[in-house]
């Protein structure tokens, strides 16, 4: 049995627990979960977190099926929240990461899956973690796009990842790039390319979310300068807070998944993300 928390993001597929979720005046989450079901069966709860209002959900959903004597199995959660606030920068900060995973822990699950996270902080986190790497993601986007690329790492923290992604596929040449950031503005500076010349060469930039995407143009335009082809740009999660006005103008095509939002853009290809 699955219980999707978001009724258009069903990441597995199993007989569905029927209910109904509103928000009161107040602005307290609440659920009412259709008690008419096989209860005997174990549960798994799909959800995108991407309030402290889902995550609010989901805890009480939680608690609304053991209530019914339920056994809650796994989680799937594909984004995890605060992935990318994985250490403290500055006094005063909270490691938001930990407080997410303290509140998941708290559930109970079995097995918590989360697609391509950030960094190795989330699992060290959250207990029973199962990552889902992207090498399924990006075989997808290359099979659109053709072999004929180059892999871009855009950072330093990509590159482990990254050449995992490229082992899975066969050995598809991995460019190394960095970037460095003000931590007290977030302004990104100081972007490389460790290549002379890319001659021409196709490129694929492969990371895990894009926010408002200033990593990403500022390295467009390095690869640029360093005689790139068609710059293609694929990214697990895809929160695109600026949209795709400034990114389309440097890239060809962006490939994401509906593990965060639907999108919908000329430019952009939403490959849905499954079990």
């Amino acid at each position: 049995m699955v219980l999707h928390l978001d009724k258009n993001f069903k990441p597995v597929s199993a007989k569905e627990i029927e209910y109904e979720s509103f928000t009161f005046a107040g602005g307290e989450p609440h659920i009412k979960i259709k008690p008419d079901f096989d209860k005997q069966e174990a549960v798994t709860i799909t959800h995108r977190l991407n309030s402290f209002n889902d995550l609010g959900l989901l805890c009480i959903a939680v608690d609304a099926l053991r209530r019914l004597q339920v056994e809650i199995s796994d989680l799937v959660i594909p984004y995890f929240p605060a992935a990318r606030q994985d250490r403290v920068m500055v006094q005063g900060e909270p490691l938001s990461v930990k407080v997410y995973a303290d509140i998941i822990n708290s559930l109970g699950f079995k097995k918590v899956v989360v697609f391509d996270a950030h960094s190795e902080v989330t699992p060290a986190l959250v207990q029973n973690c199962q990552v889902i790497p992207n090498h399924q993601f990006i075989r997808q986007v290359i099979e659109k796009i053709g072999t004929s690329v180059k892999l871009i790492s855009p950072d330093g923290g990509a590159l482990k990842k990254i050449y995992k992604v490229s082992e899975a596929l066969g050995g598809i040449e991995v460019v190394e790039c960095s970037k460095s950031r003000n931590v007290k503005t977030g302004q990104l500076l100081n972007f490389k390319v460790y290549v002379d010349n890319l001659a021409g060469e196709n490129c694929l930039i492969v990371d895990d979310i894009c926010d408002g995407g200033g990593t990403f143009i500022g390295l467009a335009q390095e690869l640029k300068k360093k005689n790139a082809g068609k710059l293609y740009l694929a990214v697990s999660h895809g929160i695109f807070s600026k949209g795709f006005t400034e990114l389309s103008q440097h890239f060809e095509h962006i490939f994401t998944t509906n593990s965060i939002k639907e999108l919908n853009d000329n430019c952009l290809t939403q490959i849905e993300f499954k079990l």
